[in-house]
This record gives structure tokens, C-alpha cells and sequence, in this order.
């Protein structure tokens, strides 16, 4: 129990000491999977994300490289865009719901990303929230292009 409320404790001292800007962002990354999102600025304006995510019985890494810019003259709101690449495990095609492959192979790809997306950094509260559209295309292994990555993120903002 008293490790419960120390905790709490350390939760609530952390969301009051918040900034609107951060350097480092863990979180949640939610589209058609569920994911993990960490996102470190390198300065105010570049920054690098890693995502790790399932789709379809299988596991996607993408590393990004982003630039980041101010939106609606507020501190709090960011734009950004980048580019990037991923790796990405499947395997049992139609049998576990993925409608592109058309036989139970497992497959492995290598391919390229962009992404565009709009952020938001709470100044009350260490909690980032973006939306993003990341397109990409299969190079190496199932070939295609993939256009329906849109998520939402929430990330723990850490200054």
C-alpha cells in the first residue's frame, strides 16, 4: 500500500513540473495494431522515432527521422514530417486476418516510410498526443505500397 501512494505521489509531482516541450516521449501508438512509440528530440526542430508494432500476427520496427515546426503560433501545437524505413515480420497470411497475402507463407519485408503529422504537448501535464499518417512501400520481400497508416499516439512526455 505505502508503495502505491509513493507512486502516486511521484506521478503527481511530475505532471505538475511539465513543459510543452520535451526531449524524450514513450507511449502508446494505436492504428490498426497497437504499438510502442519513443520519440527523442535531438533539438527543437529534428527528432528520431522508433516504432514497434503489431499487425496481422506479426511485428513491424521503423526507425523515422523527423523535422518538426511550429503550427498555429503556439508552442504547444507542432507539425512535422520525415522519413524513414522499417522491418517487419508476418506469417500465416489469410489465416490470421491479413487480407493481402494470399497463402499461409511467412513473410519478412524491408521497406520505406514517410510520415506527416501534427502533435500536441500539454504544458499542465507530461503528455504528448499526435496524429500521423505514415505511408510506406515494401522493397524487399512481399513488394506493395501502403497507404492506410493513420494513428493516434500518447506519449509520456520527459524532459
Amino acid at each position: 500500500m505505502n508503495k502505491i501512494i509513493v507512486s502516486t505521489f511521484l506521478i503527481i509531482i511530475s505532471i505538475t513540473t511539465a513543459q510543452a516541450q520535451y526531449k524524450l516521449g514513450i507511449g502508446a501508438r494505436l492504428n490498426y495494431g497497437y504499438g510502442l512509440s519513443v520519440k527523442y528530440k535531438m533539438n527543437n526542430k529534428e527528432a528520431v522515432e522508433g516504432i514497434l508494432y503489431s499487425r496481422w500476427q506479426g511485428v513491424n520496427l521503423t526507425g523515422l527521422y523527423e523535422i518538426h515546426k511550429a503550427a498555429f503560433q503556439t508552442p504547444n501545437w507542432r507539425w512535422y514530417y520525415g522519413i524513414g524505413g522499417h522491418v517487419g515480420f508476418w506469417r500465416d497470411g489469410k489465416r490470421y486476418g491479413n487480407p493481402w497475402f494470399d497463402n499461409n507463407d511467412n513473410h519478412t519485408v524491408i521497406g520505406a516510410d514517410g510520415i506527416l503529422g501534427l502533435e500536441y504537448t500539454f504544458r499542465e501535464i507530461p503528455l504528448n498526443l499526435s496524429l500521423d499518417w505514415k505511408p510506406a512501400i515494401n522493397l524487399i520481400g512481399y513488394q506493395g505500397v501502403w497507404l492506410d497508416d493513420v494513428a493516434v499516439t500518447a506519449r509520456i512526455a520527459i524532459k
